[in-house]
């Protein structure tokens, strides 16, 4: 049974559709910083189809055009995720967020009435929590 497009891609699955062994992708994760697979416990690594589509990309303009992994990422810098995507994705089936929303930190909103009580609860615990360890380290020195 064939997975949706949309679905999410093993490290296993996503090397046998882009055609590169799951050494060059984790390679290409540290190499490339807009290429961030999703980490469950224990580092398995799952690719959303943007992930697939940027990493067809980098195949491409690296074995294909030729460019070399710096060139790679000075096409990133200067035209931006969806340039690049262009290269994996040329019918643009695949969508991806305005240039830097992708490789921004989600904004979270703030707290408010009881979350943000909460949120003091646990400071206030972490921080006593500190101390102590802090009190217990200092008679270890």
């Amino acid at each position: 049974m064939a997975k949706s497009p949309n679905a999410f891609r093993t490290i296993s699955e996503a090397a046998d559709e882009i055609g590169a062994p799951q050494h060059v992708l984790r390679f290409w994760e540290t190499k490339f910083p807009f290429i961030t697979p999703l980490k469950r416990a224990g580092g398995r690594r799952f690719y959303r189809p943007q992930d697939v589509v940027l990493l067809k990309a980098v195949k491409r303009l690296l074995h294909e055009d030729g460019l070399t992994i710096k060139g790679v990422q000075r096409l990133h810098r200067e035209q931006g995720i969806k340039r690049l995507a262009a290269w994996g994705d040329p019918d643009g089936l695949v969508t991806f967020e305005p240039d830097g929303a992708a490789e921004a930190a989600p904004v979270q909103p703030a707290p408010t009435g009881a979350s943000s009580v909460r949120l003091r609860q646990v400071l206030a615990e972490l921080e006593g929590a500190r101390a102590r360890l802090e009190a217990v380290l200092s008679r270890s020195a």
